[in-house]
């Protein structure tokens, strides 16, 4: 398709975010492909009101907001955790949970996840599966874009484990995994290779978007 969004070594690209673990994680995913990265934060652009009702909305709200402000492509993440128990909340609240009067607190997010598991009665393992989702969207300043999915499922553990990762990463531990998101390296947490499949959600989503927007090449 003649109006694809693509990049090649060199270019820069816009990380449409002011989340200094979510910009280090796409830091440490794009650091083989050459890329001139710089984020919405260290351009100084306003973080836009996230109004959308599912991932794919406000990833497109976050993308076309830096794209437009910068005249730059702009790559955005949104990203969250659904746990069936709680009928898929968070969901796109996720950091909402996370939110007090001195902003963000993912100790009191991950506190009040658990509390609505024990009200719900998931106590058990089998009753506290869950799944991590995102959606990147790649946007240009002339309104396109181009979406990319991963999902990663796993069960809600109690009480956090690990420092690592950021956000709820301490209480999710991926299927297949004795060990949660915050106590895995970054490097198995993202274990990424073209032509592989991811773990995480976001490195899920981003085989997709290296794939179809920068041909899966990577710096030798």
């Amino acid at each position: 398709m003649a109006d694809k969004l693509t990049l090649r070594r060199g270019d820069r690209l816009v990380l449409a975010t002011h989340n200094a673990g979510k910009l280090r994680e796409f830091q440490e995913l794009l650091a083989p492909f050459g890329l001139d990265i710089v984020s919405a934060g260290e351009l100084g652009l306003p973080e836009p009101d996230e109004t959308g009702t599912t991932f794919v909305e406000n990833a497109r709200i976050k993308a076309h907001a830096s794209a437009k402000a910068s005249g730059l492509i702009a790559l955005a993440d949104d990203s969250g955790l659904s746990i069936d128990a709680l009928g898929g909340k968070p969901g796109v609240y996720t950091a909402n949970w996370a939110e007090t009067p001195n902003g963000r607190d993912f100790a009191v997010g991950m506190r009040r996840v658990e509390d609505a598991l024990q009200a719900a009665g998931a106590v058990e393992p089998g009753d506290r599966k869950g799944a991590f989702n995102a959606t990147l969207c790649l946007a240009h300043p002339d309104g396109r874009d181009q979406l990319y999915v991963g999902k990663v499922d796993g069960t809600i553990v109690w009480p956090p484990r690990g420092e690592r990762g950021h956000g709820f990463d301490p209480v999710f531990m991926p299927q297949g995994f004795d060990i949660t998101f915050g106590e895995m390296p970054a490097e198995m947490k993202h274990s990424w290779a073209p032509g592989e499949v991811g773990l995480s959600h976001r490195a899920r989503a981003f085989g997709l978007f290296v794939n179809d927007v920068l041909g899966g090449a990577v710096e030798h």
